[in-house]
């Protein structure tokens, strides 16, 4: 039996179905998650129009360096799980575990780096609260919004890594073939959170520095 008739599972008739199912399968989930975040944004939107210049000067305590280096970091991740994945797709077991690992630790690095970033903020007191360093008070809303939607975002990435750290590992035992439509799932989640940093790096990071 070849590896695409083994990755093939009931009650598939074809591969190509499959990977449809899953595309459309994940592409729901995605909407979902779609929503939550973009209730954040709104939120987000209506507070930054009620107190703009408050969310401007909050911004500029954010570290410029931390984010543009993690958004490096991400999209580089993003090139390599798409490699990964074409790689998958074609049965090239080699080259795809290699972007899967490359993808692993690019994820795990952004992690660090915003570690380090987090340290770095609370240590200057960056946390909303009765000693917040910050004038005019409404500058708490805006990191309110920092923390929670970095945090989620960084919650997501942990999520996927450690899915893509037991991919990685089942291919690597060959206990899951290359064309098996779960990269193809897998690559999806990836390029969502991909997308979502980079949609938080102009709110975050770039409105008090234009």
């Amino acid at each position: 039996m070849s590896e695409a008739s083994h990755a093939l599972n009931d009650p598939w008739s074809t591969l190509a179905r499959q990977r449809a199912a899953m595309s459309f399968g994940v592409w729901l989930f995605l909407a979902s998650e779609v929503l939550f975040f973009g209730g954040a944004l709104l939120g987000y939107t209506i507070y930054r129009d009620l107190y703009p210049d408050a969310f401007r000067l909050a911004a500029r305590e954010t570290d410029i360096v931390y984010g543009t280096l993690n958004t490096a970091i991400l999209l580089t991740s993003s090139l390599t799980m798409f490699v990964a994945e074409r790689s998958a797709h074609e049965g090239f077991r080699r080259t795809s575990l290699w972007c899967l690992a490359a993808t692993l630790a690019l994820g795990s690095a952004f992690l660090v780096v915003k570690g380090f970033e987090y340290y770095d903020d609370i240590a200057k007191g960056l946390f909303p609260g009765p000693a917040f360093p910050l004038q005019p008070a409404q500058t708490q809303i805006f990191w309110a919004f920092y923390w929670v939607m970095t945090g989620v975002h960084a919650i997501h990435l942990i999520l996927g890594l450690g899915i893509l750290a037991a991919m990685t590992v089942l291919l690597y035992r060959r206990a899951l073939p290359p064309q098996s439509p779960s990269f193809q799932g897998l690559a999806l989640y990836w390029h969502f959170v991909d997308s979502v940093w980079v949609v938080l790096l102009p709110l975050l990071y770039l409105i008090g520095r234009a």
